[in-house]
């Protein structure tokens, strides 16, 4: 038993300002608490402070990352803002989260090792427990390695930010946050899509540098094409000219070539170039103007429709003649098939019908 109270006491002496263990054996032997009130101040005078210490540290440093990140970052690339604009401040703020995010885990881990050394705990076994379960996780979450190395590539790389919208993972939508590890997107519909960055093969950004209004208009066969033309680059030329659109449109949009000869109408490809995220914005208004001055030159926008013909197929025509319509085919209604009334089982007729058996003739 002594040996044992001899343990504990050499033990937890890291937290009393006793010098003297044979003291605080008898204590135990006696029933006497162990710790008392000028053990905890001299304990809180010495180890207390310090641990007080590194807890301010810490939250200081935790808070001035945060605060000085994202400014030091801005000051580094003033070109960049100039020259780029809404790109490099989309670069900056997801660089600066990220710094942040990492930064921050790095302090508290820190802190907390340098907390349990100050209160006695050996924390090399602990340290070497943690290289052994990294192991035993990089064998096993090897999916989580591969997120890792993704999402480093991609923000090193740049190949989008916050705010960018993008197709990854066969899903579009704007980017809301994005780290080491996952990508997470809102599509149109308010869904949020959280995906892993191992899942990202292909990342396909829509708002990068620039964007482009694409667009199609289809006009009926019967419709003069310049004279469309010329009235869908007016309608152009005239919005690119006002004070708010000037603002987004970069490149003015105009025609491009007649796209599609379709069914039903003949396609007109529109192409321009906007800001960045403004390409539907501008298509939206322009696909509202070109529709309201088509309907004042009484140009038709078609609908889907389609020609059948009965007969012969049409003769060939000769150049510069119009084909003659072909011969109407006199319909010769065919006579409904005659109904027979089907067969009435012989013991269900009434006697009336009932033609005459043989026997019946004899007695006659």
């Amino acid at each position: 038993g002594a040996t044992n109270h001899r343990s504990i006491v050499f033990q937890y002496e890291h937290f009393l300002s006793v010098d003297e263990p044979d003291k605080i054996i008898k204590r135990l032997f006696k029933g006497e608490s162990v710790m008392e009130w000028a053990d905890v101040t001299g304990w809180l005078r010495t180890d207390g402070v310090r641990i007080l210490i590194i807890i301010l540290v810490t939250v200081v440093l935790v808070y001035g990352l945060k605060r000085l990140t994202q400014p030091l970052f801005e000051l580094a690339s003033r070109k960049q803002i100039q020259r780029k604009g809404d790109e490099a401040q989309k670069r900056i703020k997801t660089l600066s989260r990220i710094t942040v995010g990492v930064g921050a885990a790095i302090i508290t881990i820190a802190a907390v090792f340098m907390i349990l050394s100050a209160i006695g705990i050996d924390i090399m076994p602990m340290l070497a427990g943690f290289g052994i379960a990294g192991i035993a996780i990089g064998f096993g979450a090897q999916s989580l390695v591969k997120d890792l190395i993704a999402g480093f590539f991609i923000i090193a790389e740049g190949q989008y930010y916050v705010g960018d919208v993008v197709k990854t993972a066969n899903i579009s939508g704007v980017v809301e946050e994005i780290n080491l590890r996952r990508t997470v997107l809102r599509d149109l519909d308010g869904i949020v899509h959280v995906i892993p960055n191992g899942e990202i093969t292909v990342a396909s950004n829509y708002t990068r540098d620039w964007s482009r209004t694409n667009l199609n208009i289809s006009v009926a066969y019967d419709t003069d094409l310049d004279y469309a033309i010329s009235i869908i680059n007016r309608v152009c030329a005239e919005m690119a000219e006002e004070e708010y659109w000037s603002e987004l449109i970069i490149k003015t949009p105009s025609v491009l070539r007649v796209d599609n000869l379709g069914d039903s109408g003949i396609d007109i490809k529109v192409l321009g170039d906007t800001k960045p995220i403004r390409q539907w914005e501008v298509t939206g208004e322009l696909r509202k103007r070109i529709k309201r001055v088509f309907d004042e030159e009484g140009i038709e926008i078609p609908w889907p429709h389609t020609k059948i013909y009965f007969g012969n197929p049409l003769p060939p025509t000769p150049k510069g003649k119009a084909a003659e319509p072909p011969p109407p085919v006199e319909e010769i209604p065919s006579e409904p098939p005659q109904e027979h009334p089907p067969e009435v089982p012989r013991e269900f007729q009434s006697p009336e019908v009932l033609p005459p058996d043989d026997e019946a003739q004899d007695e006659a």
